[in-house]
């Protein structure tokens, strides 16, 4: 796809040198894209279905959750080079590590369940596996690392795991088909996408019980979020919709929209907050959005069913 010199002007003064990766589910591989000239400098064969990645607290490795080969290959952020793989992970779909960097938790996406690993910064150590209702999706951990919260896809339910004990604290009915999960800067909000609605559904976890206070009306397929960097707000991907909105907050109300061609998925902010990088999950490319602009600025051909992205150089979760 070619672009006007006016056009690529953001991409051009936007010099990161930490490579972008993107997760090809159906292909099994990693296609690795140099953000500077936007090119794909090489594929990383993977196991099976990778869906999710997630870097280790000292930001020394990328980990790629190979849902259907029980594997994590485990990459270096800078070279791109592959640094281990570890076996024997049941079926990891999504990963999260808690923010004291003591434990990973997985969600079992197609076995239904929920596996705590304790992480001494070099091993995992499994601890407990939780059983849970249909299609376990999305993880989100609070910031004092005391509760992971779970969506469950196909049950239309989140539940609250005590990371203390861990046992399933609480679960409470949802929209249709929850995805990912988002919870505000003060901690009494959770966000939870609805893949099968049209908006993210928000529960105030402030009390002993968790309660549904609102939708916030997205688009069609609302699913996958990420930090915009300013403490603020947050982006959700509507995948149905071709849209990805931008959420405040404080108000807890959609601000603004943006086209996001080919059923927009995961999603990366580059680290001065410019540019939004998103999956085009149907269109086999990473798309790239200027935020000031709000036009596509550029599109990477990629492999089949691209999934995750990340990069090193991200802006402030």
């Amino acid at each position: 796809m070619l672009f006007a010199l006016a056009v690529l002007s953001p991409l051009a003064a936007h010099a990161q040198r930490a490579p972008v990766f993107v997760l090809n589910s159906l292909d099994a591989s990693v296609s690795v894209i140099d953000p500077v000239t936007w090119q794909e400098t090489r594929r990383i064969a993977t196991g099976k279905e990778p869906h999710h990645l997630y870097m280790t607290p000292d930001e020394k490795s990328v980990i790629v959750a190979n849902a259907l080969s029980d594997t994590l290959t485990f990459i270096d952020p800078r070279t791109a080079e592959v640094q281990k793989v570890v076996r024997d992970i049941v079926d990891p779909y999504h990963l999260r590590f808690s923010p004291d960097m003591k434990w990973l938790v997985i969600a079992a996406n197609r076995l239904n369940h929920v596996d705590l690993y304790r992480w001494n910064g070099h091993d995992l150590q499994m601890v407990r596996r939780l059983q849970t209702g249909k299609t376990p999706s999305h993880i989100w951990i609070d910031a004092r690392s005391t509760t992971a919260y779970v969506s469950v896809q196909d049950s239309d339910e989140l539940i609250a795991v005590d990371l203390a004990t861990q046992q399933i604290r609480w679960q409470v009915a949802t929209g249709k088909m929850p995805a990912d999960v988002f919870g505000t800067p003060d901690g009494k909000s959770l966000l939870v996408g609805l893949t099968g609605a049209d908006g993210v559904q928000v529960f105030d976890i402030s009390g002993k019980e968790p309660r549904a206070t609102k939708l916030i009306k997205t688009g069609n397929g609302a699913h996958a979020f990420r930090s915009a960097g300013d403490g603020r707000h947050v982006f959700v991907s509507n995948r149905v919709a071709n849209t990805i909105s931008k959420i405040d907050l404080h108000t807890l109300e959609a601000v603004a929209s943006y086209v996001a061609p080919g059923g927009p998925d995961c999603m990366e902010v580059s680290a001065d907050g410019r540019l939004l990088y998103f999956t085009s999950r149907w269109a086999r490319k990473l798309s790239v959005l200027d935020l000031q602009s709000g036009k596509l600025v550029q599109q990477v051909k990629v492999g089949r069913s691209p999934h995750g992205v990340w990069t090193l150089d991200h802006a402030t979760r």
